[in-house]
């Protein structure tokens, strides 16, 4: 299992936190009661939609102790529990009024089956809130897949990352089938960064932490400089300094319908 270091992870926690901002900001605050947070992290997108939702009863679940830990130390008004969300929801008690999930479900394998476990556990009429980042194309993430496969490294690597977003194309037939009533929209965010290292020291809370757990500390400083050394050829700066760090995100909104199909 991978280890996550909410420290690392909060180094960013404003840019993080923006994107569940704007999802939360899109979900309709009639008759919410119960909300689960998939994916909540250190709790910033839970404490999103405790102030979006006031009065719904807000739980986070994160596979990652470390993360719950913190989330329960930064949130202690909210309610938060380690639960594996690529496993049975079944557990987590009575059903949902919201199901939010900000920047997770690229880390779990078979969305179809995931969205569906997701649309079961809400109540009629309630509504699926999620955002995935759509950066694998970017040229971070090649950065880090033409080193991880150099042989320099892949020898390191017998598995490398596999990247479980699909197109929006999918997401649409998927949600198709469920409902009528969804939308799907995509932001590309411009974060403004001080220096290459910022965008280096962001993926070390992130996409660089499958390989550099795996790493001695003297290789793993060696990959971050060989990264480091091509992000500086591939982010040029701007004329005061900065580094604009540009990352799309993909949201859709799902409603649940008041009588399935199967009732019909």
């Amino acid at each position: 299992m991978m280890y996550w270091n909410p420290e690392q992870y909060l180094q960013f926690e404003k840019e993080r936190t923006q994107p569940a901002i704007d999802l939360a900001n899109r979900i309709p605050q009639k008759a919410v009661d119960r909300v689960l947070d998939v994916g909540c992290g250190p709790g910033n997108s839970t404490k999103v939609l405790a102030e979006r939702l006031p009065g719904a009863r807000v739980l986070g679940i994160d596979r990652s102790l470390e993360m719950i830990e913190v989330a329960k130390e930064q949130h202690p008004a909210l309610q938060f529990m380690q639960w594996d969300a690529s496993q049975d929801l079944e557990g987590l008690g009575p059903s949902f009024d919201v199901i939010f999930s900000n920047a997770c479900i690229q880390w779990i394998p078979d969305h179809p089956a995931l969205l569906g476990r997701f649309m079961d556990r809400l109540n009629p009429g309630g509504i699926l809130a999620v955002q995935v980042p759509m950066n694998n194309r970017e040229p971070i993430h090649q950065i880090i897949q033409e080193c991880i496969s150099s042989p320099r490294w892949k020898s390191f690597f017998p598995e490398t990352r596999v990247f479980f977003q699909l197109q929006p194309e999918e997401y649409a037939a998927i949600l198709a089938g469920w409902t009528d009533q969804y939308t799907l929209w995509e932001t590309v965010y411009y974060h403004r960064m001080p220096s290459h290292r910022s965008i280096l020291e962001w993926y070390r809370g992130t996409g660089l932490r499958p390989y550099l757990q795996v790493l001695p500390a003297r290789e793993a400083e060696q990959l971050e400089l060989e990264i480091l050394a091509r992000l500086e050829e591939c982010y040029p700066k701007q004329k005061n300094g900065e580094i604009l760090f540009r990352f799309p995100r993909l949201f859709f909104l799902a409603q649940k319908p008041h009588i399935s199909s199967h009732e019909e």
